[in-house]
């Protein structure tokens, strides 16, 4: 039997990743307010969850990473791929890319013209400029004084400049900024980065404050077995730590922030799902809600690779005992340099063909190359120029293989699963060619080696070398979504509510209703700031 453990908590925070850290420090910024913060993961102690370039020891490695794989996916030609997501107080955040990016005002339009109010660019807009202490000062798109810090990059590579302007030549406009509104362009990337260290959600949002707040309360190497619902009311949560179940009561509200994986599992766990699903594995169905592991959405990334020569790339850069010990040198008394890397430095948004009304794939530039992350750099002087598809059609699902909590979720993406999917790719891979054939790039003879040059510039090949060598950007979105109560297969309402359970809520990636145009992190920071300001207001009456 579960014990109860002391005391009674105003709110319970379910997972302190990159939502749940901010939603933690706002929920208890008044100190009548007892916060409990849960979190399956331990503390952010490696050296490698700091200095930037450490994503390439903490993905696939079960120290940092849940170690997650897909299913096998028929449209990468049966192949399985990792899904990381970070294992550490600050989640994903802990291990992510760094990348600053909002998306395009038209994706949060199109929420609001789905009938969510609130949630249009306009009503976003200052919500990110508030989380915001951005390099650029404050301005009409960006603001300073708030947790989240975004800098520039601290480290240019001749070969990302001499790409730009290949785009450039071949009709992309030069910008220097993608957070906008319209990030049609190409552009360095914005980072989450604090004089050359990583800027995590947990250093941002959880470490100025833990020790100074005595109604805040965080417990690490938890695991949330389930909510705990009487009477249509969550009125608790019961977790397990150190292999004993306890219990912790909450009078105001529990809230999920978990994020698509994590926030559907203790859903279903808790009896709140799809009937089929839950019965399957003997869980009592609290709340019917089908869409609960349904419309997934990630983004898609087609690794194309490409030999250079005469320029300086990370890969040979790397390899060289001494160029590695002056790098290390570099960052040590400078924090600058190869470090401080991005997995990818360089942007380009653009359209995968003339008729779409606005960017639709976005690049990830990098001057290294690799066969898959977590594997070592190539020995070959190479790039990477990656293409991924901003708004698949295809849609995936997240289910529990069991109820046990610690058992791995069945992850099913159902990458390219739709004609448009797969014209796209194509498409994008044919983009990709064009890029690497104009005349800036000439001088360093670029050679194709991923797809490779035996494939043809057909539709039908193109589609097929995406499935084989697309892989994940760890993108996760979707799985509780938010909509209208007419809508059968949403799960939360405009105000984040779990429809037909007072007292819960899910407040990260998992309730976007279409996957924005760009990478995930800072979106899901505005849905927990977003989030908060409503419970509290909720509260306030």
């Amino acid at each position: 039997m579960a014990r109860i453990i002391e005391g009674e908590w105003d709110y319970i925070v379910c997972g302190a990743g990159t939502a749940g850290c901010l939603m933690a420090n706002r929920l208890s910024a008044n100190p009548k307010n007892r916060v409990l913060l849960l979190e399956a993961g331990t503390k952010d102690d490696w050296i490698w969850f700091h200095i930037p370039v450490g994503y390439l020891f903490a993905i696939n490695n079960p120290r940092a990473d849940w170690m997650f794989r897909t299913e096998a996916e028929p449209g990468l030609n049966g192949r399985s791929l990792i899904y990381p997501r970070g294992k550490v107080m600050g989640g994903s955040s802990a291990i992510n890319a760094m990348i600053t990016m909002r998306g395009q005002s038209a994706d949060y339009d199109h929420w609001r013209q789905l009938g969510l109010t609130g949630w249009g660019w306009d009503d976003v807009k200052p919500v990110f400029r508030k989380l915001e202490d951005h390099f650029l000062g404050d301005s009409e798109h960006h603001g300073t004084g708030g947790e989240w810090r975004v800098e520039a990059p601290r480290v240019r590579w001749d070969l990302l400049d001499r790409v730009r302007e290949a785009a450039v030549q071949m009709g992309v406009r030069p910008l220097d900024d993608f957070n906008t509104g319209d990030n049609e362009g190409t552009a360095y990337f914005h980072v989450n980065q604090k004089k050359g260290l990583r800027w995590s959600s947990a250093r941002g949002f959880i470490k100025p404050v833990i020790d100074e707040r005595d109604n805040l309360d965080l417990l690490s190497g938890v695991l949330v077995e389930k909510v705990i619902v009487e009477n249509g009311r969550a009125t608790g949560v019961q977790f397990r730590q150190g292999g004993e179940s306890r219990i912790a009561r909450c009078r105001g509200e529990v809230v999920l922030t978990a994020g698509s994986i994590g926030s559907t599992q203790i859903l279903e766990l808790s009896g709140i799902g799809h009937g089929d699903v839950l019965q399957r594995h003997g869980i009592p169905v609290v709340k019917e809600k089908p869409g609960v592991g349904g419309n997934l959405q990630d983004h898609l990334q087609i690794r194309a690779i490409y030999k250079v020569q005469g320029i300086k790339t990370l890969n040979e850069t790397y390899h060289n005992l001494f160029k590695r010990g002056l790098m290390g040198l570099e960052y040590l008394i400078r924090r600058t340099g190869p470090l401080t890397m991005a997995p990818s430095q360089l942007g380009i948004f653009t359209r995968s063909d003339p008729g779409q009304e606005r960017a639709n794939i976005q690049f990830h530039i990098q001057p290294l190359s690799l066969d898959k992350f977590g594997d070592p750099l190539h020995r070959f002087p190479a790039v990477t120029v990656a293409p991924c598809n901003l708004r698949p059609t295809s849609r995936g699902s997240i289910h529990i293989r069991s109820a046990d909590p610690a058992d791995k979720p069945v992850i099913a993406p159902n990458y390219l699963a739709t004609d448009e999917d797969r014209k796209v790719a194509a498409d994008s891979l044919r983009v990709t060619r064009r890029l690497m054939s104009q005349p800036a790039l000439a001088p360093y003879r670029p050679e194709e080696y991923l797809p490779g040059p035996v494939i043809g510039d057909d539709a039908e090949s193109l589609a097929k070398a995406a499935g084989d060598i697309g892989t994940t950007i760890f993108h996760p979105v979707g799985t509780a979504k938010m909509g209208l109560a007419s809508d059968p297969m949403a799960v939360v309402d405009e105000r984040l509510r779990v429809i037909g359970i007072d007292g819960l809520r899910v407040a990260d990636a998992s309730v976007m209703p279409t996957i924005t145009s760009g990478n995930t992190n800072t979106p899901t920071l505005m849905i927990a700031e977003k989030g908060a300001r409503m419970i509290l207001e909720d509260a306030r009456g």
